[in-house]
């Protein structure tokens, strides 16, 4: 028995074979490619848009706090009822209502503090109970 040799193929079916990628596969490529920048644009914005949220947040306690403490420093018994007031942080301003409430134990009072930043839009609210000095 005699082994045959192998079919011979010739160079320039090899090097067709050899080129490259198929248009098919630079679309598959691009698109997946597409998805992945698409999806990082995404995420990235969520992450810038949560920042500002927190910065936010944290300006409006800043004022809510001052509010709160300096009712703690007065001393005074506040009356049942809302006050506006107005508090700039880091140059934003921010509004604010001091909403007092009576409690069941008439020697405290509530008071909520609710911060809005400059479209009106509620921020935070913060509370505290003050007692009678």
């Amino acid at each position: 028995m005699t082994a045959e040799p192998p079919p011979r193929t010739s160079a320039a079916s090899l090097s067709r074979q050899a080129d490259g990628f198929t248009l098919i596969e630079v679309l598959v490529a691009l698109v997946i490619v597409a998805v992945t920048l698409s999806a990082g644009i995404k995420a990235a914005g969520a992450l810038l848009n949560n920042a500002q949220r927190l910065t936010e947040v944290t300006e409006a306690q800043w004022c809510a706090d001052n509010q709160l403490t300096g009712l703690k420093l007065a001393h005074t018994y506040p009356n049942i009822g809302d006050a506006a007031f107005s508090c700039q942080q880091l140059g934003r301003t921010y509004l604010g209502t001091l909403r007092v409430s009576a409690t069941p134990n008439p020697s405290f009072r509530r008071v909520d503090t609710l911060m809005a930043n400059e479209s009106g839009q509620t921020v935070l609210t913060l509370s505290t109970i003050l007692p009678r000095y």
